[in-house]
């Protein structure tokens, strides 16, 4: 049942306001969203590279990531054409870079070469890694669904390249990765402070609401 507009909230509908403006405050409320540095070969064998805000897990195992494409641009288009992308990770130290290959260069022209990003051969796919990035995940498109404005591309994972300047007794540490995320408007953002809190046990949470 459709309930009465609460005072003091701004109440909208679908519809209620032009497309782009609506999704505008979607994503600035939909925050932060972890950006997916998509590299790419096309099939003439011309990288490109640009960031998605667009981007998560879809799956643990087994290890699918998910970004979306807003329109059909390079990175969705080599991606379903090669069936390979790989996501590097968009840390603080290569902010400039990451916006630099956002710039909508057209497709013969290769991204790394026009912002002057070094790049590095991949282990198990043709696409290059981002050399000065510390996380590099290559993967092979599974598959992708539209939404008419938007794709959203399915990759498995099948190499995970961390280097060892990030890593603490093994394990990747936030503040050593940096990473960055995209916000409202140009904003973008860093990790700020974190909280340790560990899950609660069912036992236990059943003691304490008792």
């Amino acid at each position: 049942m459709t309930g009465e507009a609460k005072p003091g909230r701004r109440e909208l509908g679908l519809g209620e306001l032009p497309d782009q403006q609506f999704a505008g405050l979607l994503k600035s409320v939909v925050v932060p969203r972890p950006i997916a540095w998509v590299s790419t070969t096309s099939i003439d064998g011309i990288d490109n590279l640009a960031p998605h805000s667009f981007f998560t897990f879809a799956s643990e195992v087994p290890p699918i990531l998910q970004f979306t494409s807003i329109g059909r641009h390079d990175s969705l288009r080599n991606a379903l054409d090669t069936g390979e992308f790989v996501i590097n990770l968009a840390d603080f130290g290569n902010l400039d870079a990451v916006n630099a290959s956002a710039t909508p260069y057209p497709p013969d022209e290769d991204e790394f070469t026009e912002a002057g990003i070094e790049r590095e051969d991949s282990v198990a796919v043709k696409p290059p890694r981002v050399a000065s990035s510390p996380v590099a995940i290559e993967c092979r498109t599974e598959s992708s669904v539209d939404f008419g404005s938007s794709v959203v591309v399915f990759g498995k994972v099948v190499h995970l390249s961390i280097s060892e300047s990030v890593l603490v007794d093994g394990h990747p540490d936030i503040g050593l990765l940096e990473p960055l995320a995209r916000l409202g408007k140009n904003e973008w953002s860093e990790i700020g402070k974190i909280h340790q809190l560990d899950r609660i046990p069912l036992d236990q949470a059943r003691r304490s609401g008792s």
